[in-house]
Order: structure tokens, then C-alpha cells, then sequence
């Protein structure tokens, strides 16, 4: 027996009444309103209107949970689909069983759809939410405390996970607290895309791809420990896999992001402060352009909107009382 070890708890679940409120559920929602707080924080900061954040989140975040539970289901359909096991428990989203890959996948999708509604640019909005989506994920990992799931292979270290529980196929012991690796991984992702954006301005997606590379190099290792079933490839968890070609992929934009569009956004939203709702078309503003070029065309446009104000006041029929003067004097 282990002198130290971090306990599990006794049940996943407590009732208020007949209501039953779940741990995995309540670290899900804490994640999301941590992401969207941050998120909006960070978007305002960027020239964005308040409430954005939160408006494509209403699009993003049912995208998000319909993703990850796909992803779970499809990647381990065994589990509700083979004999003996019953499909409805696939609905069963409080039990556990999210994949991120799908729950990035579809919330981006949801996220594009809400962005293209409100008229900002997704990859500002993505940049924007990236250190909140990994502190979610850092939050949302003690879901699996909860239901004492996800753990790694047998340790006698002093932080081991004691699982107490025997369903499920569970085997009672000591174990790679695994859940917790990868809640301060995400931590630490959240707060490297954090200090990253500040020091070297990323945009145009590129501050979203550097925690997506993060949080692959972490997951590779971390997946590599854990013991529940899994699909294999050539002996490799899936999940490694995954991680490894996503890895490859956010590193491959963030390189050639830099090279064709460097420097950040000048304006991440019409009608923010920081740029204007509309271009001499009367369309969208051009809200992804940056650089010296965007100073000199908003110069530009500053400029004729003074001549022209400059035009209209001096066709204006009206005289002041000192031109009257002026006029009175000369006849």
C-alpha cells in the first residue's frame, strides 16, 4: 500500500433532491465559461467588441460536445455496439467519453459558421480563444477523477491515482494519475500561447496553431501511458497516431502562415474600436490585412474622408457671420 497517493472519489455523482449533478459535467461547464471569460478578455484587448466571444461560443461549444462524443463513439463503437452492450448509453455524454480531435474539429466548425454570421475573421476569433480552449481542457480532465477513467499503467510513486472501483473492467490499485499529467500539460500550453502572443504578435491563426502543436506533443507521451482499451495502428495507439499527423499539420500552417501573411490583424472586427465597420464599397472591412500597407491605406482613407468633409463645408450654401462681414466690407 502506497503512503501517498491522490484518492479517487467515492462517486462521480451527488443529488440535489432527485436532481443528480455530475462531476464530469460540472468540469465540462467550468471549462467553457473559463474559455469564453478568457477568451473575451482577450478579444476586447484585441479592438473586438464585448460579447463576441460568447455569441460564436452559442454556435461553438454544442458543435464542440457533438464532435467529441462522435469522435468517442466512432473510435470505440465496441463499447455500444457490440453484443451484449446497449447503443442508447452512446447518448450518454454525463458517463464520460469526449474525444478532443472531434471536439475541436466540429466546434471549429460551429465557431466558422458563428464567426461568418457576425462578420469576424476565424482566424482572429481561434486566436483569440486558444489559451482558454487548453485551460478548458486543463479543467475538463478532472472529469475523469471523477469517474475514475483514463488512468495509466501501475506506479508506486507518491502522487499515483488509487482507483477504488471495480467496474467496468476496472482493476482496483495504484496507477499513472494520467488525467492530472495532461490537466497541468494544458496548463502550461494555455500560459506558453499566452506569452508567445505577447511577445511575438501572432495572428492570423497562428497563435491557435502553436497550442494545437503544444497540446499534440503532450498528448502523444501522455497517451502512450494509458491502459484502457484502445484501437491499434502498426502496435501504436490511435490516439498517438492522431496527435502525431495534427502535430505535423499545426506546425506545417504555423510556418507558412508566417511567411505569407506575417505580423497580427489590424482590425479582428467591423465596427470595433480599432477599425472601421465598412470600406468605400459599403462592404465588410478588409479585417485580416496588417502591416505598414494597412497604416498607410487607413492614413489614406482618413485623409480623403477629411477632404471631402473639407468639400462639403466649403460648398456649403450657408456663409458664417464672418464671411458676411467680409462681404459687407468689400461692397
Amino acid at each position: 500500500m502506497n503512503l501517498a497517493y491522490i484518492p479517487s472519489p467515492s462517486h462521480g455523482v451527488l443529488y440535489l433532491g432527485p436532481i443528480p449533478l455530475r462531476g464530469y459535467a460540472f468540469c465540462i461547464i467550468i471549462g467553457v465559461f473559463v474559455a469564453v471569460w478568457l477568451g473575451n478578455k482577450r478579444w476586447i484587448a484585441r479592438g473586438g467588441q464585448p460579447g463576441t466571444v460568447a455569441d460564436i461560443a452559442v454556435w461553438a461549444v454544442p458543435f464542440g460536445l457533438v464532435g467529441g462524443r462522435l469522435y468517442h463513439v466512432i473510435t470505440d463503437y465496441e463499447l455500444y455496439f457490440s453484443e451484449g452492450r446497449d447503443w442508447v448509453d452512446a447518448f450518454k455524454v454525463w458517463e464520460g467519453g469526449l474525444g478532443i480531435w472531434g471536439a475541436i474539429a466540429l466546434g471549429a466548425l460551429g465557431a466558422w459558421i458563428g464567426a461568418r454570421r457576425r462578420g469576424v475573421p476565424m482566424p482572429a476569433y481561434a486566436d483569440a480563444v486558444a489559451p482558454g480552449i487548453a485551460f478548458a481542457q486543463a479543467i475538463g480532465r478532472w472529469g475523469n477523477w471523477f469517474n475514475q477513467e483514463l488512468y495509466g499503467h501501475e506506479t508506486h510513486l507518491p502522487w499515483a491515482l488509487h482507483i477504488t472501483s471495480s467496474e467496468g473492467g476496472r482493476v482496483p490499485g495504484y496507477y499513472h494519475p494520467t488525467f492530472l499529467y495532461e490537466s497541468l500539460w494544458c496548463v502550461g500550453v494555455g500560459l506558453l500561447v499566452i506569452w508567445a502572443d505577447r511577445r511575438f504578435k501572432l495572428g492570423h491563426g497562428r497563435a491557435f496553431a502553436l497550442y494545437v502543436a503544444a497540446y499534440c506533443a503532450g498528448r502523444g507521451w501522455i497517451e502512450y501511458m494509458r491502459v484502457d482499451d484502445a484501437h491499434h495502428i502498426l502496435g501504436v495507439r490511435l490516439n498517438v497516431w492522431t496527435a502525431v499527423i495534427v502535430l505535423l499539420l499545426a506546425v506545417t500552417y504555423f510556418v507558412m502562415s508566417a511567411k505569407k501573411r506575417p505580423g497580427r490583424e489590424a482590425v479582428v472586427e467591423p465596427g470595433a474600436s480599432g477599425g472601421s465597420a465598412e470600406d468605400a464599397s459599403g462592404g465588410p472591412a478588409d479585417v485580416a490585412s496588417d502591416g505598414p500597407a494597412d497604416g498607410a491605406s487607413a492614413g489614406s482613407a482618413g485623409g480623403a474622408q477629411a477632404v471631402a468633409s473639407g468639400e462639403e463645408k466649403a460648398g456649403d450654401p450657408e456663409e458664417s457671420p464672418k464671411d458676411e462681414a467680409e462681404s459687407a466690407r468689400k461692397s
